[in-house]
């Protein structure tokens, strides 16, 4: 559906919008601030974006999104929730004007989309039945005694579990029918981020998380680092996130960390790593 749209929209205003897929200047910036608002893609991750009680958008990538957005001289910021293999669609589809949702920087996506450098570096881990009875610790330890592997849809954790040698994984809307699929029986383990396993168990007695551990691609560390992706066509708007986004990240991430601390993000998760580097 949304790929329709994207295309729907293209063909009929193509002399008036330009192409999300040519790397340009842009002119959003000017309009969301003459508006006084920005629409910001989400897909109901805890603790990465969603909406929360009050109906507006919370989480680590909204909470940056608000300092960010302020500074820049919008105001209000609108969630749009869809399931995270809808966000560069609908991103493209112009459904929403920026992807705040802590969305892995890695070579195909970088085609598809521009990145601000990343606003955090996260290790994986495992959902898995109470006590670790498989004593799963990586990938590699899935594979070797055949079980069962699950991951949210979209996940980078599908990639790394395939590139370990596991073929069969199951893809399941999010983390908490992870820990459903994995409480009940049906896989012995999810894979997630870090900060996603450990949010879902937080209050279970069915199942825990493993130590996080860092996913191994081809011999070669695998990075889950997150940020916001903007269309190609948008370079200049960008670019002004992006110089606030390492103003945050001054006097050793203090300001950054004040604003995500609250999520579970500590100093371990923060990084100078860019998205010139990530993109390859």
């Amino acid at each position: 559906m949304s790929l329709g749209v994207a295309g729907s929209l293209g063909a009929a205003g193509c002399s008036r919008v330009p192409d999300g897929g040519k790397v340009l200047g842009g002119s959003l910036l000017d309009t969301l601030r003459d508006q006084g608002s920005v629409k910001i893609g989400i897909a109901s991750e805890p603790p990465f974006g969603y909406v929360g009680d009050d109906g507006q958008a919370t989480g680590e990538a909204p909470a940056i999104a608000k300092v960010i957005f302020k500074r820049l001289g919008i105001d209000d910021v609108r969630p749009v929730p869809v399931d995270f293999g809808a966000l560069i669609p609908g991103l493209k589809a112009r459904q929403f004007d920026v992807v705040s949702a802590g969305m892995y920087i890695n070579p195909v996506r970088c085609e598809q989309v521009l990145f601000a450098d990343p606003d955090y570096l996260m290790l994986d881990a495992f959902i898995v039945r109470k006590g670790n009875p498989h004593g799963i610790r990586t990938y590699d330890d899935v594979r070797k005694k055949g079980l069962k592997l699950a991951s949210g849809k979209a996940y980078a954790q599908i990639d790394y579990a395939r590139a370990a040698g596991i073929a069969d994984v199951l893809v399941l809307p999010d983390q908490v029918a992870g820990l459903d699929a994995v409480a009940q029986g049906r896989v012995d383990a999810f894979a997630g981020t870090r900060i996603t396993v450990r949010s879902a168990v937080a209050d279970s007695a069915r199942v825990s998380a493993t130590e996080p551990f860092q996913p191994v691609v081809d011999g070669k560390p695998a990075y889950g680092a997150g940020g916001f992706a903007f269309r190609q066509s948008e370079r200049r708007f960008r670019d002004a996130f992006n110089a606030e986004l390492l103003r945050l990240k001054q006097d050793d991430y203090r300001e950054l960390l004040r604003i995500v601390g609250p999520f579970g993000f500590a100093k371990a998760d923060m990084t100078d790593l860019t998205a010139k580097e990530l993109c390859g």
